[in-house]
């Protein structure tokens, strides 16, 4: 599945890409931002109930995560870790993070499910957890938050 997704939004990113004029600079032009209907077909390919999801809904809904978390590959933690590769990697395991031991001692891989339970209440996910987030309770912007975090955060 994340291979279909990185393939996607590779070609999507190439999709735009300018021709280069004969003689001009070897540099290639840097490759359009995909549209919100190009992200939106990309939630589409994904398992149900996530391909039934509004990207942009989950962008909006995730905005309240930016202040500590942040999805681009190679970006930085914050208060939170970066997100980016979630999905499938061991809890507690996100480089140059340093999780509270109930994080670091809880012995799972994010999946959708994991992240369904945790974004809707963190602290009785996981009692103990430094993060401050009281939850989000609605299950149809968890449901487009994760979906959104599977395209954002695809390898």
């Amino acid at each position: 599945m994340r291979r279909l997704l990185l393939s996607s939004l590779l070609l999507l990113a190439a999709c735009g890409q300018a021709q280069q004029e004969s003689g001009s600079s070897s540099s290639p032009a840097a490759a359009p931002t995909p549209t919100a209907a190009e992200m939106q077909a990309l939630v589409a390919q994904l398992p149900a109930p996530y391909n039934q999801a509004d990207y942009q809904d989950g962008r909006r809904v995730f905005a309240q995560c930016r202040s500590c978390h942040t999805t681009a590959e190679g970006g930085g933690n914050r208060v939170g870790p970066n997100l980016h590769g979630v999905i499938g990697r061991r809890v507690g395991t996100a480089p140059g993070f340093t999780y509270s031991q109930p994080v670091a001692n809880a012995g799972f891989t994010w999946d959708a499910a994991h992240l369904d339970h945790w974004i809707e209440n963190p602290q009785a996910d996981i009692p103990g957890t430094r993060m401050g987030f009281a939850g989000l309770r609605d299950a149809d912007q968890r449901r487009d938050v994760i979906a959104y975090l599977m395209v954002e955060t695809a390898h």
